[in-house]
């Protein structure tokens, strides 16, 4: 298949491969119901069709000599420029014609739609304003949208979509912000909430400062992203093309060996040469080539538009034979925002263990550190300076202060440092049974305290597991917590399997565990969890609108911050799997039938044109069905348990 032309927006009767096919099909219809009506003779008809082939295959015939004297391939153009000037030839001008008008128009209309199917998600740039109002010492002045810099500050009025990405500093209002998450549910912002590009701002008129230029905003990441994954090839898209590789030169020089059959005195001439141009025609792997990278653009596309990124081919083939998920529990099917629920003193006041304990948090970035550190704010208590702040990788950290080495973190830390918890068992014993995460606060010679927090589940993610396991996926949750409070929180939901007291690397070791059942879908935050979402199979991370990190970390980035969507793009993967499934056994069956009947005479040069041309044209239309997934998530369970 030629490369489409990405920068056509025009209407499809103006593409050049089809208008050119058109107008071709006009003179060889024209000469043909002249011949038929007797207002011509046979030598004005060839001549018109010697005006239509040029026309109709100038420009699939010059990609395929192209093809052959720039990459030294033989591929389906040669095929059918070869075919075109047998059948000329032969005489067969009526033919020739109707093979250069059917192929030119199947190639244009493939090239059409794929280039359409490839740029449609830049639509949602029509969506952000081309203007805004960009206040200038006071006053409103309307501006070009792509004039927005850094720093900028620009007005927005009920009803009016956001013309790039900025932080809101003036006003409150409920944001439709689907055109990058996907998702349509308004979201409530005030000052300091991050804002996008393109998303319809509701009641309120806000004041919001540029953070992106309207190329760098995270609507115009979304579709470069989305345009250079349709690029990325999966491995049974580049299987399919080293396969037409070697196999459009053995059509080729098969028909020409039948071109020596009449030679070795078995059969006529001119009956040899028609099957061998035949054979170019019926045998060229047009639906074959086409079906998978059709369906993997519409797949990713589809994505794209739903707020799911998909960086490539291979990842949405992925998706689509996945049977294991492992989750990270904080910040995934939590909402990552824990807050303190119990604090238990034992040598100390307790507020001074928050004290200490704020003091010890304050440099870290993990969400219980950020919930120790604002409850202590809360309560107007002032954290202590720390001193030599060390971050303990999956087990807590130390820092001085007041000239004595600190320590926050897990029990296992404290027990590791030979310090009896006997006398703390049965309070910890009781709030972890609770669910409830539990940090102990103390130095290298005692045990303080401790303090429990506890994080809420994400809305609906006991139906989205639900809904995972009537897809027969099995569900494994991965966490750094203790296993109490890990078997309780998987039980609540209904988790297959649970991997507690996991340090990052031990993450690692978990998801290289699973990968000896089959292929793994890790779902992770795409920062803290980079290691195993790189050792996955396939990488997710949620909600990665604004987050440039998470994007670049995983394979999915799942705009939204919605474990719902991680369900919409299984479902796509499986469907784009399916369609190019489908598509492969329609396109082997058709050779099947047309190389036999071809090779053995039963059907005309006409017949195996319409054949090969017909199923090039079903298979793009099956593969569109890629973008588009049939079943909504309230009908999953109903149509598994029906199976």
């Amino acid at each position: 298949m030629a490369c489409a032309d990405n920068e056509f927006t025009g209407p499809w009767w103006r593409y050049p491969p089809l208008r050119n096919a058109l107008l071709a099909g006009v003179i060889a219809l024209t000469a043909w119901l002249l011949m038929i009506a007797g207002v011509i003779d046979t030598a004005l008809e060839t001549a018109l069709y010697w005006v239509a082939i040029p026309l109709g295959g100038y420009i699939w015939a010059r990609e395929g000599l192209e093809e052959l004297f720039e990459e030294h391939e033989v591929g389906i153009s040669l095929l059918m420029i070869a075919a075109t000037a047998g059948s000329g030839i032969l005489g067969l001008w009526e033919e020739a014609a109707a093979l250069v008008v059917l192929y030119g128009a199947a190639e244009g209309i493939e090239e059409f739609t794929f280039a359409r199917t490839r740029t449609a998600i830049r639509a949602l740039l029509e969506l952000a304003p081309k203007e805004a109002r960009v206040l200038r010492d006071g006053t409103e002045v309307i501006v070009a949208a792509e004039t927005l810099v850094p720093g900028d500050r620009f007005v927005v009025r009920p009803g009016e979509s956001l013309p790039t990405d900025g932080v809101i500093v003036k006003g409150e209002s409920s944001l439709d912000e689907s055109p990058v998450t996907g998702e349509s549910i308004l979201v409530d912002k005030g000052p300091q909430d991050k804002v996008f590009a393109a998303s319809i701002n509701g009641q309120g008129a806000l004041t919001i400062e540029v953070t992106a230029g309207f190329a760098d905003n995270t609507l115009s990441r979304i579709i470069h992203l989305v345009e250079k994954a349709q690029d990325q090839k999966g491995r049974a898209q580049q299987w399919m093309e080293r396969f037409g590789r070697r196999y459009s030169p053995a059509v080729l020089a098969t028909s020409a060996l039948f071109l020596l059959i009449p030679w070795l005195g078995f059969g006529d001439s001119a009956v040899w040469a028609e099957r061998a141009v035949i054979l170019l025609v019926a045998a060229a792997p047009c639906a074959l080539i086409i079906s998978l990278p059709i369906a993997m653009a519409a797949g990713i596309a589809g994505a794209g538009k739903r707020g799911i990124l998909i960086k490539g081919g291979a990842h949405l083939e992925h998706l689509g034979v996945i049977h294991t998920i492992a989750f990270d529990k904080t910040g995934t099917l939590t909402h990552g925002k824990p807050r303190v629920t119990d604090v238990i003193v034992f040598d100390s006041n307790e507020s001074m263990l928050l004290s200490v304990a704020a003091g010890l948090e304050s440099s870290s970035g993990h969400p219980l550190a950020r919930a120790i550190v604002g409850h202590v704010a809360d309560r107007g208590i002032a954290a202590l300076q720390p001193e030599g702040f060390l971050s303990l990788t999956g087990s807590g950290v130390q820092a001085e202060i007041d000239g004595v080495m600190h320590y926050i973190g897990k029990p296992d830390l404290f027990r590791d440092m030979g310090l009896p918890l006997d006398r703390f068992e049965p309070s910890l014993n009781e709030l972890q049974d609770a669910g409830k995460t539990v940090v102990l606060v103390g130095s290298q010679t005692e045990v303080q305290g401790l303090i429990a927090l506890q994080d809420t589940l994400r809305d609906d993610v006991q139906n989205i597991i639900a809904r995972l396991h009537a897809m027969h996926i099995r569900t494994v949750m991965l966490t750094g917590d203790n296993r109490h409070t890990a078997e309780r929180v998987a039980a609540q939901l209904g988790i297959d399997d649970v991997r507690a007291d996991l340090k990052p690397e031990h993450k690692v070791d978990a998801v290289t565990a699973l990968l000896a059942d089959g292929p793994v879908l890790m779902v992770g935050d795409g920062v803290n969890d980079a290691p195993a979402l790189a050792a996955a199979t396939c990488g997710v991370a949620m909600g990665a609108a604004g987050t440039d990190a998470a994007i670049e970390a995983a394979d999915i980035a799942l705009m939204a911050d919605d474990l719902g969507k991680l369900e919409e793009a299984l479902l796509l993967g499986r469907k784009a799997r399916k369609v190019s499934l489908q598509n492969i056994v329609f396109a082997i069956l058709v050779l099947v039938v047309l190389i036999p009947a071809g090779v053995g005479g039963f059907i005309s040069i006409a017949v195996a044109v319409l054949a090969h041309e017909a199923s090039e044209l079903l298979a793009v239309a099956n593969g569109l069905r890629a973008g588009k997934h049939g079943l909504l998530p309230s009908k999953i369970v109903r149509s598994h348990a029906n199976q």
